[in-house]
């Protein structure tokens, strides 16, 4: 691959004969020709630029000298004229990695008040670029990072390709999980012990978690491009607040309060009858849910915080998600001391989003007890898949009533003696 650069301070670009670089020129893989611009100027001075057209402060710079210089070291073929500008396109890994694809980029390192318009219109094939939304004095420093970041994805040029892989903006689009070496202990700061563990499934998922926080954290907008999540990343994300199903959305979870009621009464009643088996008459799930979910239930919920804790799952529109735990759970369990996960409900269209995982990690988290147990009817497949995923072990069966309608239950339990 050929880099031909024009600019006006040639020497500028004296880096480019270091590091891997300097090795991957020696190696044939790049060959970077920098050109002094003036050398396409005539007259005395061998001027670059003249007064903006219109009139204005600063100065442009000539489309004739630029034009004489780009035919001359343009070759034809798959050739691309890259142009750094602060209202080009950002620079990132897939306009990287488009470019890595030419036979050759010339790179226009324009100056003063930029280079004539009539350049960048007149060439095909032709990329304005910026590295973001900050101006420097000329295209130099847009043009090494161009150079560097395009010349690294040619075969052979790095030691480890995994490193291509692995690294920030790889075709995935997440950025990279943070990286440890010795010594082990730093200014009281440890390595993760998980790093130590010498369990590469466990590292390997470590690590995709905190680049899914990463990202989320720093770079949201990233998120939106994602492919092929699993159920874990999505808790990742909904823990990181943020949701990507049905769309991309911000998400909190916290406690609910007072004004909340409405929503989480209107909530319930939508959600309720899913897990409800067949078979039970609708004045009796209604009666159920009279008694237990309905605005005056949840307003005892809230008076009593020694008793009972309500979170909820909120995005821009309301409240997608709740769960509703008791401080000590029904003797029919038979684990005094343990917390009771009463009720965990979530609206259709975010079911599979991550925000029940995040949401039931987040009350696990919360629970001041050695355990927490739950129950969900016999029949339900999923949510006993689910519950299991999420840590909880099956512990026996109970008997429910809605109405007059018994039910069994499978009732699960998950310790939290070791909870981090």
């Amino acid at each position: 691959m050929c880099f031909d650069v024009i600019s006006i301070f040639p020497q500028y670009f004296q880096p480019l004969d270091l590091s891997l670089l300097g090795k991957a020129q020696e190696s044939g893989r790049v060959q970077i020709n920098v050109h002094d611009l003036r050398n396409w100027a005539e007259g005395t001075h061998r001027s670059v630029d003249d007064s903006p057209a219109g009139g204005g402060a600063g100065m442009v710079m000539r489309a004739d000298v630029w034009g004489r210089a780009i035919d001359t070291v343009r070759k034809p073929g798959r050739s691309v004229l890259a142009i750094p500008t602060p209202s080009g396109q950002l620079l990132n890994q897939r306009l990287v990695e488009r470019l890595a694809q030419s036979e050759q980029v010339v790179v226009a390192c324009g100056r003063y008040e930029g280079i004539d318009a009539r350049v960048a219109e007149y060439y095909d094939n032709v990329v304005e670029f910026s590295l973001g939304d900050y101006v420097l004095n000329g295209g130099e420093v847009a043009a090494l990072a161009l150079i560097e970041a395009t010349a690294r994805l040619q075969e052979g040029f790095m030691g480890n390709a995994q490193s291509l892989m692995e690294e920030s903006h790889s075709e995935e689009g997440l950025l990279e999980y943070p990286a440890y070496t010795a010594p082990q202990q730093w200014r009281g700061h440890e390595i993760p012990a998980v790093l130590k563990s010498g369990d590469h499934k466990a590292i390997a998922r470590w690590r995709r978690d905190q680049s899914l926080r990463r990202t989320a954290r720093r770079r949201p907008d990233l998120l939106a491009s994602l492919q092929g999540l699993d159920s874990r990343d999505r808790q990742i994300l909904a823990e990181e607040g943020w949701l990507l199903v049905p769309q991309l959305a911000p998400v909190v979870i916290e406690e609910a309060s007072v004004s909340d009621i409405p929503d989480l009464a209107e909530l319930a009643a939508r959600t309720f009858p899913d897990a409800c088996p067949p078979g039970i008459p609708d004045k009796e799930n209604n009666r159920f849910l009279e008694e237990n979910l309905s605005e005056d239930a949840f307003t005892r919920y809230l008076e009593h915080p020694d008793e009972w804790r309500v979170l909820v799952a909120r995005v821009p529109h309301g409240i997608v998600a709740y769960t509703l735990t008791g401080m000590n759970a029904p003797e029919e369990f038979h684990r005094p001391g343990a917390a009771y996960l009463s009720k965990c409900y979530t609206d259709r269209e975010y079911r599979g989003s991550g925000v029940t995982s995040a949401l039931v990690e987040k009350t696990v988290q919360l629970c001041q007890a050695d355990a927490i147990v739950l129950a969900t009817n016999i029949g339900n497949k999923r949510a006993a898949k689910f519950y299991r995923r999420m840590g909880f072990r099956k512990a026996g069966r109970r008997k429910f009533f809605i109405g007059n309608y018994e039910n069994t239950d499978d009732t699960f339990v998950r310790d939290l003696t070791h909870k981090s």
